[in-house]
């Protein structure tokens, strides 16, 4: 029996309508309130903008007043001088208004940037340590898709559309006291046309939010899709593929596509609705406005100030109702960014505070293990194992495909907690240790190796950043690439391609070890660190884990037993249990599993050449 997951196991990240059923409330515009922590922590960037943003408001609310005196002082009197001031005034107003409005763009655009540029920073410091069931639900593409795509949708709300929406709120609300102020018989008919206005941005607010945001789950979709082929070019090409790429990408950007026109759809409707009836409504009152004047009731003046004060209103309603969608798709934006930073890692993250007794001797012991994925929780892949491995010594891990082999690896590094039984280092269960406790004592050579697109050194030092050149020098040197390294154009400051695909397999294997050499853990894992590599390549690949592997505790596993022939110990491992035990001699004697599999290897070894690797 599997124990209980001691922490939520992270499944696919949820659809736009597993999102729409679930929580509709957290998916309006409030939704983006959750970036106000971000604004706290930049409070100078907020009231400089909050600042100029409201100056340019309030200047512009202050020109009608100034038409207004000009009209019913200067021109009905001809006072030339008056006019002149009052022109002199409105110059010096506009030139104000220039200025608040550039202030208001640095500081908004300033702060747009630098709270996108935070939420980056800790959604990716989140995604970094989410536990690796939540990458084996998940398309590392989509992820990406948040980070960029979503990121800059947010950006264009925090930097342009918010301050739009703050503007023209203030610009409406003071507009519409002045209204009053102007003609309160004429406001109250005016705004008496508020709530058709209102209707529809509740009505159709809803239908743009959903739409919005299936269009960016599609377009999601199709990044995610890109990425794998990107990456995996040389497949795609090696197979003639690019026909069937193109057409399944194609289709996923037509899907994008109908989303996208869906949403726009909405907003355009949600538009066309607010601005006619906001504009009808202004166009109605001015005409009893107009009727007033001919009464001798209302003052030119008063009429031209009206109407200036309605015009900023509509205007400023009409484009609320434009920003509304902008500010509904950056809001499923941001939720899609906020579902990955409440993604809940194990639980034992949080309690597991005891760090591993130092020095490690790297004593390594497993209980009764059970184990199987969170995906398929009926099928146990690891069932009732038991091991001991002393300090510093080598032990061997063979067995056919699908035995458990690299899964038991898996758990030692921590990558999952939902198991039965125990696994312990110097005697401590390692569930009552950090995972970042746990790893900085163990050094991993895998067999797929992963080589970042930087320099060599980069990547030698990738675990120990602070690591001088003379120490990733002799590192390599320990790992026998040194001589290859030094032969490149650049040598150790030589960038390598994307994946290392500019490396043969042999020097990407050696850059692993020299890793795993610098890093000086007192555990080491070797997960097939050989099985892909020529003859050649495999002799100084195994002198490499040779020098790597002494006084340190090894566990390695190897499809070809010839190289697992010097083991202190051979494990013998199928469907999930250890089923032998011992050394090469004693287990070929036994004619068991290990035997079957030794005949079949060294038999076909003797009657055929060693397959050579591409370099």
């Amino acid at each position: 029996m599997i124990a209980q997951h001691d922490c939520r196991t992270p499944g696919p990240l949820d659809s736009a309508s597993d999102r729409v059923e679930r929580d509709s409330s957290k998916r309006r515009i409030g939704g983006l309130m959750r970036l106000r922590p971000l604004l706290r922590e930049h409070r100078r960037l907020v009231v400089c903008a909050g600042v100029s943003l409201t100056c340019a408001a309030l200047i512009s609310l202050a020109l009608p007043l100034a038409v207004r005196r000009m009209i019913d002082n200067g021109f009905s009197q001809a006072d030339g001088a008056f006019v002149n001031r009052y022109f002199m005034m409105l110059m010096t107003l506009a030139v104000a208004l220039a200025l608040a409005s550039a202030c208001r763009y640095y500081f908004v655009t300033a702060l747009g940037e630098r709270i996108v540029g935070d939420l980056r920073i800790m959604v990716f410091r989140k995604i970094t340590r989410l536990p690796a069931s939540f990458f084996d639900a998940n398309r590392s593409g989509e992820i990406a898709s948040r980070l960029t795509a979503d990121a800059a949708q947010i950006k264009t709300a925090t930097s342009l559309t918010a301050s739009v929406a703050l503007r023209n709120s203030i610009l409406c609300v003071g507009a519409l006291a002045m209204m009053f102020v102007t003609s309160p018989g004429l406001s109250t008919i005016a705004t008496g046309a508020i709530p058709l206005v209102v209707a529809p941005l509740v009505v159709f607010g809803r239908s743009v939010r959903r739409r919005s945001r299936a269009a960016q789950d599609a377009l999601a979709n199709a990044s995610a899709y890109a990425a794998e082929i990107i990456s995996g070019s040389r497949t795609v090409q090696a197979f003639n593929g690019e026909d069937v790429a193109c057409r399944r990408y194609s289709q996923d950007v037509e899907v994008s596509y109908q989303s996208a026109v869906v949403a726009a759809r909405s907003r355009a409707v949600l538009t066309a609705a607010a601005i006619a009836l906001i504009f009808g409504s202004i166009v109605g009152v001015l005409w009893i406005g107009a009727r007033s004047l001919l009464a001798g009731t209302l003052s030119a003046g008063n009429l031209s100030q009206f109407l200036i004060y309605s015009v900023i209103a509509a205007g400023s309603l009409g484009s609320l109702s434009e920003v509304w969608g902008e500010l509904a798709y950056a809001a499923g934006a941001a939720g899609r960014l906020f579902e990955l930073l409440d993604e809940e890692g194990c639980a034992r993250e949080k309690e597991a505070t005891k760090p591993l007794l130092g020095p490690v001797l790297g004593d390594v012991e497993i209980t009764d293990l059970h184990f199987a994925y969170p995906g398929a929780p009926e099928r146990e892949v690891i069932r009732g194992l038991s091991l001991r491995v002393a300090p510093g010594e080598t032990v061997a891990i063979v067995g056919p495909s699908g035995s458990g082999k690299s899964t038991l690896l898996s758990l030692l590094l921590g990558f999952y907690d939902g198991y039965a039984g125990s696994i312990a280092i110097d005697g401590r269960d390692i569930r009552s240790t950090a995972s970042e406790d746990l790893r900085k004592e163990i050094s991993v050579v895998p067999q797929d190796v992963t080589i970042f697109a930087t320099s060599i050194k980069e990547n030698i030092a990738f675990g120990r950043s602070e690591a001088t050149r003379e120490e990733i020098a002799a590192a390599a040197a320990k790992a026998s690439g040194d001589v290859f390294i030094e032969a490149l154009p650049n040598g150790y400051e030589t960038i390598v391609g994307e994946r290392g695909l500019t490396l043969s397999g042999g020097q990407r294997q050696r850059i692993a070890i020299a890793r795993a050499v610098l890093k000086d853990a007192p555990i080491l894992l070797l997960d097939e660190a050989t099985a892909s590599l020529d003859a050649e390549n495999e002799r100084l690949v195994q002198l490499g884990l040779e020098g790597l592997m002494n006084g340190r505790t090894t566990i390695v596993i190897a499809h070809r037993l010839a190289t697992v022939l010097k083991a202190d110990r051979i494990l013998v491992m199928d469907q999930g249990k250890i089923v032998e035990e011992g050394t090469h001699a004693s287990l070929t004697r036994q004619a068991g599993l290990y035997a079957r599999l030794a005949e079949l290897q060294f038999n076909a070894a003797s009657i055929s050449c060693p397959e050579q690797d591409a370099a």
